[in-house]
């Protein structure tokens, strides 16, 4: 069996004639022929009735068989073209928008995507998650790397999300805290801290839930700045409250702690895009990176 006799019965099954299926195929009629009678031969099955007035027509066991030879071409012709894009040069411009903790887990597939693929122009920025809906819908950046809840999920009609990671709310104290001997902080220690908090929706969200169940809490600022944040934990005037992929993993000064609370929403980060709208090479080729590094 080879793809030459593959394509020869898809060819008959589909023109119902031996002799189109050679004209079609620019062999001689004798060839293509003999080339399916070998192949019926090695599988043992009549694949066709053959009739000068009815043509070709699949036997029983010939449909079956056919439609399989056909998925296999169109598996191959799929094969051929992944690989073909990859062996193709990129080029142009990939213009990303993230939220900005997890902008370090971006570095280091965005410094081997430029070694790669040095043709690209590659674009990065921080941006809260209503400005990336903005420009997403304005086609003004070719990926937003968001976070939403399952809640948010279905409020984003004509965008598809594709999950990456699934975030879990954590605290960050600073690594001399009496809290860093904790396995996890519970509610009650948690309410006696004093906090700096990251203007986030899904934080904002929680620490709402948070006081609704244990009372009001003493916040010392909410910013966007995370630099501040960092340094209010790390000079150890304050706790935050985080998703823990946006806390680097070899950060210093801060440890993260798990968080005993009620039940929460999971909250994804992921990448978002108009469903409707066709994803360029350059974007797929760098999301695959991505998702196999997270």
């Amino acid at each position: 069996m080879n793809l030459e006799q593959l394509e020869y019965i898809v060819q008959v099954a589909k023109t119902g004639s031996f002799t189109k299926a050679a004209e079609q195929s620019h062999v001689t009629l004798s060839a293509i022929s003999q080339s399916i009678s070998l192949l019926e031969s090695e599988w043992g099955v009549s694949l066709f009735h053959r009739s000068r007035g009815l043509g070709a027509v699949p036997t029983p066991e010939g449909r079956a068989l056919i439609a399989k030879a056909n998925e296999a071409l169109v598996a191959l012709h799929d094969l051929r073209a992944e690989a073909q894009s990859y062996s193709d040069a990129l080029s142009g411009q990939l213009r990303i928008a993230t939220i900005p903790g997890p902008m370090h887990l971006l570095v280091h597939v965005v410094s081997g995507f430029k070694r790669d693929y040095p043709g690209v122009k590659v674009e990065i920025m921080e941006k809260g998650p209503k400005e990336i809906l903005e420009l997403l819908k304005h086609e003004k950046i070719d990926i937003g790397l968001i976070a939403l809840s399952e809640s948010l999920l279905h409020q984003q009609r004509g965008l598809a999300f594709e999950r990456l990671l699934e975030g879990k709310m954590v605290v960050g104290v600073n690594e001399q805290s009496p809290l860093r001997l904790e396995s996890a902080i519970t509610p009650d220690k948690l309410a006696k801290q004093t906090f700096v908090l990251y203007d986030d929706e899904h934080i904002r969200d929680f620490m709402n839930q948070f006081v609704a169940a244990y009372g009001e809490v003493d916040i010392l600022f909410i910013s966007n700045n995370t630099q501040a944040i960092y340094n209010a934990v790390k000079e150890g005037i304050a706790v935050t409250i985080g998703l823990d992929y946006s806390f680097k993993e070899d950060g210093e000064h801060i440890i993260t702690l798990p968080l005993e609370s009620p039940a929460t929403e999971p909250v994804y980060y992921g990448w978002v895009h108009p469903e409707e709208k066709h994803i360029a090479r350059s974007a797929k080729r760098f999301l695959n990176r991505l998702q196999a590094e997270l």
